[in-house]
């Protein structure tokens, strides 16, 4: 049997030289190659830093603002309630119409209130005829003084107690206290109601202010004349103006708050009653450099410098509500992560993932 090489082999075996192993075994090469990728992946992958959002510092107006909440009411209204505990049996309907001061809105039952009156005058009559009697009797000297001035004493009182019943059937009506229009009546026919239960808000329909609620916390820095930006669900795409009217110099220590009242223009489109968010501008500054809220840890903000975010101080001016007032340590165009996460620190390397400056 021939054991020879072919003269090939034979040839790189004798010039002691190794066969070519990418020709006799490609696939090899193929695996070598894609390990060294998958390992410089794997290096990238683990030393490229975490994904962080940023912005870039912006310029604007930068506004402190207290923020409050209320509900829209006439600068001039009043409340009609029965000033006695009875059922009604009329009223008016009348939302919407206007009305004159004294007119009647609505009457309770006063069937007792009427017999009790009648039972006093048919008293009365008694004691004017008693009265009478003892002054024939006196003339002709059959009786005594005394008699004379307590059948004189006991007529007073009754006719008292007479005129003090007929001014209580008043009560049984429910008055407009002003001119104006019914804005909102409540109640219905048959119900019992009892004093002070508010049947009828009759006002005027302009102006109208909204009356809000501030903390106590935030009230020196409301001031009269401070313009108030408002929003509602009802005009959800809207920011309605206001300006500070009135402070209330007292507030309620329970709920910790101050009454503001906000005017409202004349041709506002708020109607009576609508709740409102108020936000009333105490400070406002034009053309200053902005960074979101959400950005600002402390007195510092994180500020990409290639791949990497480094801590810097600055110095907060205005802090609104969205945006941040900086009035020292950065400048316009910077990157800054917003918002700020807790797993940066200084100096760590970083992917700015930029997103589009919203406009304050």
């Amino acid at each position: 049997m021939d054991m020879r090489l072919p003269a090939t082999e034979v040839k790189e075996v004798a010039a002691g030289q190794p066969a070519d192993m990418s020709r006799r075994y490609p696939w090899k090469l193929g695996i070598v190659v894609a390990l060294g990728f998958g390992m410089a992946a794997m290096m990238w992958w683990l030393y490229r830093g975490p994904a962080v959002s940023a912005v870039r510092v912006t310029r604007g107006s930068a506004a402190e603002i207290v923020y409050a909440t209320g509900a829209v009411e006439p600068e001039t209204w009043s409340r009609s309630t029965p000033l006695v505990r009875g059922r009604i049996v009329e009223r008016c309907r009348c939302e919407g119409r206007t009305v004159q001061k004294g007119d009647v809105l609505a009457r309770l039952d006063d069937k007792e209130a009427v017999a009790t009156l009648n039972d006093l005058r048919a008293l009365e009559e008694f004691q004017r005829r008693e009265f009478d009697r003892q002054d024939q009797l006196l003339a002709r000297g059959v009786t005594t003084s005394q008699a004379h001035q307590k059948a004189e004493s006991d007529l007073a009182r009754i006719r008292a107690q007479v005129a003090a019943q007929a001014q209580r059937l008043q009560y049984y009506k429910v008055i407009a206290p002003m001119d104006g229009t019914v804005l909102k009546e409540d109640g219905e026919v048959g119900d019992m109601v009892e004093p002070g239960t508010i049947l009828y808000r009759i006002g005027l329909e302009r102006p109208l202010w909204v009356v809000a609620e501030v903390n106590e916390e935030d009230i020196p820095r409301v001031r009269v004349g401070q313009r108030a930006l408002l929003r509602t669900d009802a005009f959800a795409n809207q920011v309605l103006p206001g300006v500070v009217k009135q402070i209330t110099p007292a507030g309620d220590p329970v709920a910790k708050t101050f009454r503001v009242r906000i005017g409202l223009p004349y041709d506002t489109p708020l109607p009576v009653g609508i709740s409102v968010e108020a936000n009333i501008v105490s400070r406002e500054k034009p053309d200053a450099i902005l960074v979101p809220a959400n950005a600002v840890v402390g007195n510092s903000l994180f500020i990409i410098e290639t791949d990497h975010a480094r801590q810097r101080k600055v110095e907060i001016g205005i802090r609104g509500t969205g945006f941040v007032e900086i009035v020292k340590g950065v400048t316009e165009g910077e990157l800054v992560v917003s918002p700020a996460t807790t797993n940066i620190k200084d100096g760590s390397r970083v992917r700015s993932l930029i997103a589009e400056p919203v406009t304050p």
